[in-house]
């Protein structure tokens, strides 16, 4: 009974500070309000605790422990502390890890023990490792769309957003006596949305044909930064997103 109490004490604290703060925001400086909604969503989701709405999805199926390696984002073998944004609401310090075999994200339970799956319909994003992931959503009628629902990671965005999909597979190679099982190394594609439409980047051509309306300008900052495409396809396609938004203002 106290328990519930204080949550609607809580909860009532939430709307007025957050009405207070809200309604200031055109006209004052709201960074004290704001400090102190944030300290009220901290202190109720502590207060939640085994009635947090991130505790409702099914159990994470482990795998065998035969296979070599791990199915996880920068190979973290344990939880590591993230945020997320489930249902629109933010919670920070979840310890999770990203699945990038199955492109699940993983959280355990507040016993410290069981681990179980995030519903990837209701999860907007999360950040892990200082990486940022967007949950991208694709229209099934829409064909055409060019990239796969699913979570990618947001490596640029301003006027041009650029991601990446990380993932893996498991493997198998045959000896003489055994097979052996492993994950593989972690593979990435690399998509550009511009104009709300997605296009898969696996070339320099293939970028440059998009932004076509700057590609001469582009060309020669390529050029005189000696940006190598198949060498470091990530840092290239950011640098040149980066640079056709700077001659697009």
């Amino acid at each position: 009974m106290i328990k519930k109490i204080n949550l609607h004490l809580i909860l009532i604290s939430f709307v007025l500070v957050g009405n207070s703060a809200w309604g200031q925001t055109e006209y004052g400086d709201t960074s004290t309000q704001q400090i102190a909604l944030n300290h009220i969503k901290d202190v109720y989701n502590t207060a939640i605790g085994e009635q947090s709405r991130l505790y409702n999805g099914p159990e994470y199926d482990v795998y065998n422990p035969v296979i070599k390696g791990n199915a996880n984002f920068l190979d973290k073998d344990d939880f590591v502390s993230g945020s997320v944004i489930y249902d629109g609401i933010f919670y920070k310090d979840v310890p999770i890890i990203y699945d990038i075999n199955r492109n699940l994200v993983v959280a355990r339970l507040y016993n410290k023990f069981s681990k179980y799956i995030l519903l990837s319909e209701r999860l907007q994003s999360f950040d892990i490792l200082n990486h940022h992931f967007i949950h991208v959503r694709v229209d099934s009628l829409n064909t055409n769309a060019g990239i796969n629902d699913g979570f990618y990671d947001q490596v640029y965005k301003s006027g041009l957003e650029v991601l990446a999909k990380r993932s893996k597979s498991i493997l198998s190679t045959s000896g003489t006596i055994t097979l052996e099982t492993y994950f593989s190394a972690t593979s990435h594609s690399f998509y550009l949305k511009k104009d709300n439409n997605y296009y898969g980047i696996g070339s320099q051509n293939a970028l440059l044909n998009i932004l076509k309306d700057k590609k001469k300008e582009l060309l020669q900052y390529i050029k005189a930064n000696k940006i190598k495409f198949k060498k470091t396809p990530e840092d290239a396609i950011v640098a040149i997103a980066t640079r056709y938004d700077e001659l697009s203002k």
